[in-house]
């Protein structure tokens, strides 16, 4: 008969929260934590942050920058879809001088992260704003919006063709004094294309995905709901396509830092993201219904990879098991 121990055994110590380790590297860069607010749909901070700290958050990516002023597109600009929405702003912003003299000094004294997203007609405006931004203070990293379209061809967007793609990132990136993230579409045929060229031009990551061009009409009246006829699709009916797109380009370039975004709502759509390859996640639709869904995604994180026993962000990275 085999003697039985009566010693029991000591009960497995789960991890704390607080053990977690929530930092994330996109290149050059180390961010306390992976979530992001999405260019867009958080102004610049001014807004949220009344219901909570936002430099709290791994960044803030703010609404994107032009040259001039933009008042935007004619209403209505939104529509609601079925897991989504549809949007046509038209990149309403107060212009790159009037954000450097009052946004910019805003976001610094608050001690928030800033990615600064930048958008251009031409790919010389986009070296006009890189330019401007140069040697900014508390600046981490540009995102350069290339989901809009070039003047100069035909108004193509410019993350649709590989060679607009290098002209435009690469005007940011010989000018630029820190990393540069290019913003992809996912409405193009090969996306992983897109990204390498947009690495070979200087980018250090990219931020994906963009909208999808979708269209919705009202069937009573017959006219488009937006304005515009066309805008872009955002929210959980997209998700899907996101994390295809993360997981392509990761699976291709897994050196290359992503921003992942498309849908994010729950803790579980973050983790989605990163086990598809991205390295830091951004949130965007999800904060008009809920202002403060980023600061809930940041606080259930670490309890969430606590429950498992997973000690740091970094080992989900791209850990799906196919």
């Amino acid at each position: 008969m085999t003697a039985v121990d009566p010693t029991p055994s000591a009960p497995r110590k789960r991890l704390r929260p607080d053990q977690v380790d929530l930092s994330v590297s996109l290149g050059p860069l180390t961010l306390a934590n992976p979530i992001v607010t999405a260019s867009g749909c958080f102004g610049n901070g001014r807004e949220i942050h009344r219901f909570f700290d936002v430099a709290t958050l791994g960044a803030v990516v703010v609404k994107s920058i032009t040259v001039e002023p933009r008042e935007g597109l004619p209403a209505p600009r939104m529509a609601e879809t079925a897991n989504g929405m549809l949007n046509a702003i038209g990149l309403q912003n107060p212009g790159i001088d009037a954000w450097l003299a009052t946004e910019l000094p805003w976001l610094n004294r608050h001690g928030i992260p800033i990615i600064v997203s930048i958008a251009g007609k031409t790919a010389a405006e986009y070296r006009f704003l890189a330019e401007r931004l140069r040697d900014q203070p508390g600046i981490l990293a540009i995102e350069a919006n290339i989901s809009c379209p070039n003047v100069e061809d035909r108004d193509i967007v410019f993350a649709c063709r590989e060679e607009s793609t290098r002209d435009a990132i690469s005007q940011v990136t010989r000018v630029s004094s820190v990393p540069v993230f290019a913003k992809l579409t996912p409405d193009v045929t090969d996306i992983v294309a897109i990204a390498e060229t947009a690495a070979a031009a200087g980018a250090v990551g990219v931020s994906m995905i963009n909208t999808l061009l979708g269209m919705a009409i009202d069937v009573e009246t017959r006219r488009p709901k937006v304005a515009a006829v066309t805008g872009g699709l955002s929210g959980p009916a997209i998700k899907p396509v996101a994390v295809r797109a993360i997981h392509q380009v990761h699976q291709a370039l897994p050196e290359l830092p992503i921003i992942g975004m498309g849908g994010v709502r729950t803790i579980e759509d973050v983790v989605e993201l990163i086990l598809a390859g991205a390295s830091a996640v951004a949130v965007g639709t999800a904060t008009f219904g809920n202002p403060v869904v980023t600061r809930e995604l940041v606080d259930a994180l670490p309890r969430w990879c606590a429950e498992r026993d997973i000690s740091s962000v970094a080992e989900l990275l791209g850990a799906v098991q196919l």
